[in-house]
């Protein structure tokens, strides 16, 4: 179930935009409601706000996600992930990760040198330090998606090719893959919209069904903006859908 918030958590952020018309501004935020079958399981927001880091401007994204009622009596969970990036390159300089996910937890910051290709690991729970080496181009968990919503390869994009990233996670660099699948109109609480479908490449198991388990769908506009996450898991299925939004960069386009 961890495993699944962190999806939930994340996945929103997964769209696209050519760096000539940035996606996404200081000040955006989302809310998604997530549903196990007929359960409401919980919620997952994300928002940009500005920060400084070594008076630079730099942005700041915060996600939060957390189990409600009684899914929550049964697996608790409180995730919070933060990310500090370059408002130009969206290089990151620092990320956050404090999570509590049915009592396993997690207290961690990692503190970026680009020019070195490093990585310092501080672990607050176990109270140590480590520099690992990363890649060149390499981003946490936050600021991937954040970087990936202005990659300018999206309106090139044919059904079946995907786009990769270096992303940082639990100590080890991801090789992070995203397929696109085609296009479809949808029913959202705000009206019907046009989305963009993209499936996550995701390793089959004992979570997930298949490498294509999880399905994202974005609108079809210059926002990208993520309306729907559906996962098929080993046990029952899961669904996440937008509840909330605000600070777009254009108006949402709903076709009735």
């Amino acid at each position: 179930m961890k495993k699944i918030f962190l999806l939930i958590l994340f996945l929103p952020l997964f769209s696209f935009q050519p760096k000539t018309d940035t996606a996404f501004d200081t000040g955006e935020w989302f809310k998604f409601r997530i549903h196990y079958g007929i359960v409401n399981a919980g919620y997952a927001t994300i928002q940009i706000t500005d920060a400084t880091i070594n008076n630079k401007k730099v942005y700041h994204a915060v996600g939060k996600g957390y189990t409600t009622g009684m899914s929550r009596f049964f697996f608790k969970v409180e995730d919070l992930y933060e990310s500090y990036f370059d408002k130009i390159t969206g290089k990151p300089y620092r990320y956050v990760r404090k999570i509590d996910e049915g009592g396993y937890t997690k207290d961690q910051e990692g503190f970026f040198n680009q020019e070195q290709n490093r990585i310092v690991v501080k672990d607050y729970k176990r109270k140590s330090e480590k520099t690992i080496l990363v890649t060149e181009n390499v981003q946490d968990i936050v600021s991937s998606f954040y970087y990936l919503r202005n990659h300018p390869d999206i309106d090139n994009l044919k059904v079946g090719e995907s786009i990769a990233i270096d992303m940082f996670f639990d100590d080890e660099i991801t090789k992070f893959k995203l397929k696109f699948a085609g296009r479809e109109d949808i029913t959202t609480k705000f009206g019907t919209v046009s989305t963009m479908i993209f499936k996550p490449l995701v390793q089959k198991g004992r979570v997930f069904k298949e490498k294509e388990s999880l399905t994202l769908w974005i609108t079809d506009d210059k926002n990208k903006l993520p309306v729907r996450i559906k996962a098929d898991l080993a046990v029952g299925s899961l669904k996440a859908d937008i509840d909330g939004f605000r600070g777009l960069q254009s108006p949402l386009k709903i076709k009735k």
